[in-house]
């Protein structure tokens, strides 16, 4: 069975929230260290890939309608 992108958009959205909560409380208690920007990469691509999966799942819903 497959997954759909929605579904796949939707995992990587929230772990990029949840790195995006460690980074800050990395920082908070550590300042600015290589885990610190690790985490904010890996935050950054996680969110990115999320909003690409959910607007790739809305134009194939759109392309499947006309």
């Amino acid at each position: 069975m497959r997954q759909s992108p929605l579904f796949s958009g939707i995992i990587y959205l929230l772990l990029g929230v949840l790195f995006t909560y460690f980074a800050i409380g990395n920082v908070r208690t550590e300042g600015w260290g290589f885990f610190s920007y690790l985490l904010v990469i890996l935050a950054t691509f996680d969110l990115g890939a999320g909003i690409r999966m959910i607007s790739f799942h809305f134009k194939i819903k759109r392309s499947l309608k006309k």
